[in-house]
């Protein structure tokens, strides 16, 4: 529990270090490693998204924990490429908002999918995401070292999802359940909310 509560404080400060942090940005090299990890950081869509894969992969357990957000970071990549390349990817954003939405269902409804389907699940959704990155990279910046910055921003957000899954499941089982039927109910609300326009 102390754990949990520990982790739930200090989300908004994870959150907000890179905000701060690049502030400065635009120095050398730097700025495009550094926009690009900030890139996702910016929207609530590309963090509940990769933070419910995290929470998904480690509901699900053993091989999925690294398996489902590496399938993830892996699609993402093609999305980004995709867009960088000028093609077009139809409903982009409206898949991204279906993402946050099934995702957000899926924690809190504590679906046990095959490792498999989560997989290809996890790596569908993360097309649009790395569409959406990969259009909206500046051109002066290196496509390189752009997608490197937002991978490990992905990673990370992934990471983070995986710890408070762990986190919840050290819980009893009454207060564990609860905690994620709030936590994936939550997600899928604001899911629904970019689905429909009004954030």
């Amino acid at each position: 529990m102390k754990f949990l509560r520990i982790l739930t404080l200090a989300m908004p400060a994870i959150i907000m270090v890179p905000q701060l942090a690049f502030a400065h940005v635009g120095l050398g090299d730097a700025h495009d490693v550094f926009h690009g990890f900030s890139h996702p950081l910016t929207g609530i869509d590309h963090i509940l998204a990769m933070v419910s894969v995290g929470l998904l992969a480690a509901n699900l357990g053993g091989r999925a924990i690294w398996a489902v957000p590496a399938s993830f970071v892996v699609m993402m990549l093609l999305g980004g490429a995709i867009g960088m390349a000028g093609f077009t990817l139809p409903l982009t954003e409206l898949g991204i908002g279906v993402s946050v939405l099934v995702l957000g269902l899926m924690i809190t409804m504590a679906v046990r999918l095959p490792v498999s389907f989560a997989m290809a699940l996890a790596g569908t959704f993360a097309v649009f995401h790395g569409f959406a990155h990969g259009t909206e990279m500046p051109e002066n910046t290196s496509g390189l070292m752009f997608a490197s910055g937002f991978v490990a921003a992905t990673a990370l957000l992934h990471g983070l999802g995986i710890a408070l899954g762990l986190g919840i499941a050290r819980l009893s089982n009454t207060t564990s359940r609860m905690s994620l039927k709030i936590s994936g109910g939550a997600i899928a609300i604001v899911g629904a909310a970019l689905i429909s326009g009004i954030i």
